[in-house]
């Protein structure tokens, strides 16, 4: 791989987008890469992903505007599904991913930002969909991901305005979880993983499969969903595992997402 990076700590992965000389900007080279590193995941040894960009100036700086600018109608067009393909890839794999946004996350690396579980974000970070200012729209699910988190009143004025916003300012507005120094990201971020990765995984997919099938229902369906997820967890070993532990009070947990 050129442009994107893959490593492991115990039982979580670390998924790094590394062109530091272009801020990190997705490309079709760095989509197709990122595609290849989720596809080849163990989802039976990994428990939670880490996503983040390599250095401090920038998380991912957006799409690569140098290939966009002479694209056509219809290759602007695959080009925002191939960048949708892969997010909606990131956003429905059973793994938990957490952002861990270091520096610029600005149009698609807002946009692959909020396609991860939930967001971490250095001091630094500086969140926006500049699009508009360029000539076009968000193509990688930015008017849609942005709406559902924030709601569509402030995700409208910040796509009209193309305005970048700072990181406490994401932190009010919901669009990240925490705001930490920059040294702090990654250790802040890496223990939230180990922590998440000593659940039952067999729990912790069916709440991440729960929350995003269900957001998509009317509630009278959402919780039916959640009540096959909830009944599903019955004997499994994870199940008793967790329950056998509570009740004989140690705290040694054996889980196997079974």
């Amino acid at each position: 791989m050129a442009f994107v990076e893959y490593e492991v700590k115990d039982a979580v992965g670390i998924i790094t987008i590394n062109r530091p000389e272009a801020l990190n900007a997705l490309n079709s080279a760095v989509l197709d890469e990122l595609s290849a590193v989720i596809d080849g995941v163990d989802q039976n040894t990994i428990r939670c992903l880490i996503l983040t960009g390599a250095g401090e100036k920038s998380f991912v700086a957006g799409a690569d505007i140098a290939e966009m600018s002479s694209l056509t109608k219809a290759e602007g067009e695959a080009f925002g599904k191939k960048g949708n393909d892969v997010f909606r890839k990131l956003e429905t794999f059973p793994i938990p991913v957490i952002a861990a946004v270091n520096g610029f996350a600005l149009g698609g690396g807002c946009e692959i930002a909020m396609s991860c579980d939930f967001r971490i974000c250095s001091d630094n970070a500086m969140f926006g969909q500049p699009e508009a200012g360029l000539g076009i729209t968000p193509g990688f699910g930015g008017t849609q991901r942005l709406a559902r988190l924030i709601g569509p009143g402030m995700a409208k004025q910040l796509l009209y305005t193309a305005r970048n916003i700072k990181a406490e300012e994401a932190l009010r507005l919901g669009l990240v979880n925490q705001v930490v120094p920059q040294a702090e990201l990654m250790p802040t971020v890496e223990k939230m993983a180990a922590g998440i990765a000593q659940n039952a995984p067999i729990a912790v997919r069916g709440c991440k499969e729960a929350v995003n099938k269900g957001l998509d229902l009317p509630m009278d369906e959402a919780i039916v969903v959640e009540e096959k997820i909830f009944g599903a967890c019955f004997e499994t070993h994870d199940q008793k595992e967790g329950m056998g532990a509570f009740l004989e009070k140690r705290k040694e947990k054996t889980f196997t997402n079974n």
